[in-house]
């Protein structure tokens, strides 16, 4: 199996492209569970199995109080306290998954919103021993990151194979891939890689792939500006069950191969 965790600057595409390649890799046979770990989760819609949930009764599992206490011994934000390391979690994903387009199962389990997110917290504890359990009975574990850098201070990406970065046309965007190779590199993530999203020309494709690869990060993919993410946007659907996106659902084919051989793994 492999761990994906689908990073970068907020409004970049990494939760579209986190969705497109868990229904990819699904439709292609492999057991597949997606996380939502941004505080504004918005993988449920982008997976297309949001027409029949009311999104505003989907808690995230940092924010259920009552599961990481019963689970941890302490609160979620218990700082300090004596918790349990080891929780239970081997039934979350029977009852707190939810079934989306093409077989892909989704958690929403959002971020740490206390300060001290660095700090090995319950809901730390909790969401670090949901995803190592994951690991071991699943094809492909996608986490959909959220924005920016913070996320790697918890540890939750602490044993993914690959960092797959989205960087668009940006300064702002590159100097973003930059700390999260640092930062990437401090937790011993060896393979961080990066998508070009919103892409409009060869020179703009040219100067953000020449500055990655000062970084030492290697670009495996390009994906053109697409005008039918704006038509999902504005319809409050997935791209991918828009005819406008099939094409855009094809690139997603060709990203999930690549990282397949990038990652080299086997269906468990």
């Amino acid at each position: 199996m492999v761990k994906i965790a689908v990073t970068g600057k907020g409004g970049v595409g990494k939760t579209t492209i986190t969705a497109g390649l868990a229904r990819a890799f699904s439709r292609r046979s492999y057991k597949v569970v997606a996380l939502d770990i941004d505080p504004s989760p918005n993988l449920l819609s982008s997976l297309g199995c949001g027409e029949n949930i009311n999104l505003e009764h989907v808690k995230p599992l940092m924010e259920n109080v009552d599961l990481i206490r019963e689970r941890t011994g302490a609160p979620p934000e218990g700082y300090g306290l004596v918790f349990k390391l080891n929780p239970k979690v081997d039934d979350i994903l029977d009852r707190f998954g939810i079934e989306c387009r093409d077989g892909v199962k989704l958690l929403v389990v959002g971020t740490i919103k206390q300060g001290g997110g660095g700090c090995f917290c319950p809901a730390n504890a909790f969401a670090r021993r949901l995803v190592d359990y994951l690991s071991g009975g699943v094809d492909v574990l996608l986490m959909d990151m959220e924005a920016g850098v913070e996320h790697l201070g918890r540890g939750t990406t602490r044993t993914v194979e690959i960092l797959l970065t989205v960087v668009e046309p940006s300064l702002k965007s590159v100097e973003t891939a930059k700390h999260i190779k640092r930062l990437a590199s401090d937790l011993g993530i060896k393979k961080v890689l990066a998508v070009l999203n919103k892409i409009k020309s060869a020179e703009e494709e040219k100067l953000i792939s020449e500055s990655l690869q000062k970084i030492g990060i290697p670009t495996i993919y390009k994906i053109p500006y697409d005008e039918a993410m704006m038509k999902a946007d504005l319809e409050g659907v997935s791209v991918f069950d828009l005819k406008e996106g099939d094409l855009m659902f094809k690139r997603m084919e060709e990203l999930s191969k690549i990282l397949e051989k990038e990652a080299e793994f086997s269906k468990v």
